[in-house]
C-alpha cells in the first residue's frame, strides 16, 4: 500500500485533487473575463432598471422618470455623471460571484458528463443529455453564489441612487453582506433565487451545452483540431445562444433583486418572478424583457471568448486534459 501512496504523493496537484482543480482554473478564468467585460455588465444593468412600471405604483417617480437612453449614452453617461471608475462599481461581488458560480457549475456538468450521463465510446454525448447537464450545473452553480449576485446587483445600483439625491444603503461589499443578512437574516441573502437559478438554468443551456456540442461536432467532424480556432468559434457560439435564452430572466431576476423591500425582507413590488414577468409585459410592453440585450450580448460574447479561452490554456497548462 506505501507505494501507490508514494506514487500519488508525486503526482501533480490537478491530478491528486481533479475536481479541485478545476473548481480554482474555471474561478481563475471566470475573475479575468469579469474584469475585462464588467462594464457592460454594469450599463445592462441599469438600462433594465429604467422604465420600471412598478415603481409608479408605489409612488417612486424618481427612477420612472429617468430618460430612456441607449447602451452607449448610459455609458458615457455613468463616466461623465459618476466617474470613469465607477464602471466597474460592484465588480468585487461580482468576482466572488463568479468564482463560486463558475466553479461550481464546471465542476458539475463535467461530473454530470463522464460520471453520471457518460459519453459514448466514440466520443459523442447525446444533445438531450448536455441540455439537461447544462440546466443542472446552472441550478447549481447559481444557487451556491446568489447571496453574492444580489449584492453585486444591489451595488450596481449605488451610483443611480446617489444622482437621485437617495442615501446610499451601503459602504462596501462586507457592509452590504452585513446588512442585508441584518434586515433578512438568512433567507434574504437568498432573495431573487428562484429567478436567479431559472435565468442561470437558460444561460448554462446556451452556454455550455452550446460550447461544448459546437466544440466536438468542429473536433468530430471538421479538419479542425482542439486548439484556439475551435475554441473560439465555440465560444463565439454559446456568447450568442446564451444571450437570447438567458436576458428575460436576467431582467426578472435584477428587478426582484433590487427592488425595496420591507422589515420582513419581503418584495413590495412583485410577489414572484411570475408576477415581476407579469407587470413587466402588461406595463411596458414584450420588448421589455430584452431591455439591456445588446449590453448583455456584447458582453456575454467576449465573456464567453476570454473564459472559455483562458480556462481551457489553463487546463492544458496544469495538466488538465481539455474540456
Amino acid at each position: 500500500m506505501s507505494v501507490p501512496e508514494d506514487e500519488e504523493r508525486l503526482l501533480p496537484l490537478a491530478q491528486r485533487w481533479p475536481r479541485a482543480s478545476k473548481f480554482l482554473l474555471s474561478g481563475c478564468a471566470a475573475t479575468v473575463a469579469e474584469l475585462a467585460t464588467f462594464p457592460l455588465d454594469l450599463t445592462k444593468t441599469r438600462l433594465q432598471m429604467q422604465g420600471e412600471a412598478a415603481l409608479a405604483r408605489l409612488g417612486d417617480s424618481g427612477r420612472e422618470s429617468a430618460p430612456y437612453r441607449g447602451m452607449v449614452r448610459t455609458a458615457l453617461g455613468i463616466v461623465q455623471e459618476e466617474g470613469f471608475l465607477k464602471l466597474w462599481q460592484g465588480v468585487t461581488p461580482a468576482i466572488y460571484r463568479h468564482i463560486v458560480y463558475s466553479g461550481g457549475r464546471m465542476v458539475t456538468y463535467e461530473h454530470l458528463r463522464e460520471v453520471v450521463f457518460g459519453k459514448s465510446e466514440d466520443k459523442h454525448y447525446p444533445l438531450w443529455k448536455s441540455v439537461i447537464g447544462g440546466m443542472m450545473a446552472g441550478v447549481v452553480g447559481q444557487f451556491l453564489a446568489n447571496p453574492t449576485d444580489l449584492v453585486k446587483v444591489q451595488m450596481q445600483m449605488e451610483g443611480k441612487r446617489k444622482l437621485e439625491g437617495k442615501p446610499l444603503r451601503f459602504r462596501g461589499v462586507h457592509h452590504a453582506f452585513a446588512k442585508i443578512l441584518s434586515e433578512g437574516g438568512i433567507r434574504g441573502l437568498w432573495a431573487g433565487w428562484v429567478p436567479n437559478i431559472q435565468r442561470a438554468a437558460l444561460v448554462n443551456m446556451g452556454d455550455l451545452t452550446t460550447y461544448d456540442t459546437v466544440k466536438h461536432y468542429l473536433v468530430l467532424n471538421t479538419p479542425l483540431e482542439d486548439n484556439i480556432m475551435t475554441h473560439g468559434l465555440s465560444s463565439l457560439c454559446s456568447g450568442l445562444v446564451a444571450s437570447i435564452l438567458g436576458t428575460p430572466a436576467d431582467v426578472i431576476k435584477s428587478r426582484i433583486m433590487n427592488q425595496p423591500r420591507d422589515k420582513q425582507g419581503r418584495g413590495l413590488l412583485y410577489k414572484s418572478s411570475t408576477d415581476c414577468l407579469i407587470q413587466a409585459v402588461q406595463g411596458e410592453g414584450f420588448m421589455s424583457l430584452y431591455k439591456g440585450f445588446l449590453p448583455s450580448w456584447l458582453r456575454m460574447t467576449p465573456w464567453s471568448l476570454v473564459f472559455w479561452l483562458t480556462y481551457e490554456k489553463i487546463r492544458e497548462m496544469s495538466g488538465v486534459s481539455p474540456f
